[in-house]
């Protein structure tokens, strides 16, 4: 029985779909359906099976609607913060965790790990917080241990210094990429064969930024090359290169047999 849930705290590129100034039939469906809202990228490990109040909490990434997320989880703690990258959509609510340290930590920092260059970007950002964060820097293919689960910082190909993690527990090795193009060779081979592959999907068909991201078709190519037993496209636009609906996507995901599905705002995996 898995120890831990891996869940989608957010789906969705930087504009969130709906995107507040889009029309298009994507966002028109999620306007019509809050559950196929998407708000911007994080996830969140914790412990199965205990009271919210005695469950360890780590979060990946802090996007800027990290507040209604939490809530939505019903979330009263975190214990770490681990980041992707420095870009907004995945460090933009961090502000909400300042009143967590002082209100609820009573001071005591919180820890959180980045690479040196997210780290940078982050206090640079945010350079306000340093009296509340305990900063660790994360050097490529080192790995951090939380309540029994590793976290081993892989680089993908993103802006400098933006890590995908490959998570593993007793039962489950998980390489969550919310942000990448075509993985470097060396993270490629050292995530083969993984149980879960949770990667970039950001366009739909033609792909705007190839260097930096991939198309959903791309996203499923090398998912499947890598031999990962179940694929989850997560950092969807929905209106980029041309709009495609969830309900057109999951009958597009239907020849793959259930092998690859669509990641979901609130979505949780046993690891």
């Amino acid at each position: 029985m898995a120890e831990h849930l891996f869940t989608f705290m957010g789906t969705a590129a930087g504009c969130g779909v709906p995107s507040f100034f889009c029309e298009c039939p994507a966002c028109a469906e999620a306007r019509l359906d809050p559950a196929l809202a998407r708000g911007d990228c994080g996830v969140m490990v914790r412990r199965a099976g205990l009271p919210e109040a005695d469950t360890p909490t780590l979060m990946i990434d802090t996007p800027p609607d990290a507040r209604h997320q939490l809530l939505r989880e019903g979330v009263r703690h975190v214990d770490e913060l681990l980041f992707t990258h420095c870009h907004f959509d995945h460090i933009g609510g961090l502000g909400e965790y300042e009143y967590l340290v002082q209100l609820m930590r009573r001071g005591e920092k919180l820890p959180v790990y980045a690479s040196p260059e997210a780290m940078q970007g982050i206090f640079a950002e945010f350079h306000y917080m340093d009296y509340c964060l305990d900063a660790h820097m994360l050097e490529p293919g080192e790995a951090h241990e939380h309540d029994g689960v590793r976290y081993t910082a892989l680089p993908v190909t993103h802006a400098p210094g933006t890590y995908g993690y490959l998570i593993e527990t007793a039962s489950t090795r998980l390489f969550y990429a919310s942000d990448t193009g075509p993985l470097p060779p060396a993270t490629a081979e050292r995530i083969r064969g993984v149980d879960v592959l949770a990667m970039d999907a950001t366009f739909w068909k033609r792909n705007w930024n190839p260097d930096a991201h991939h198309s959903v078709q791309e996203c499923i190519e090398e998912g499947l090359a890598l031999d990962a037993g179940k694929v989850y496209l997560t950092h969807l636009c929905m209106h980029y290169d041309e709009p495609i609906t969830y309900a057109e996507l999951c009958v597009y995901l239907e020849q793959y047999e259930g092998r690859v599905e669509v990641a979901l705002d609130g979505l949780s995996i046993p690891i």
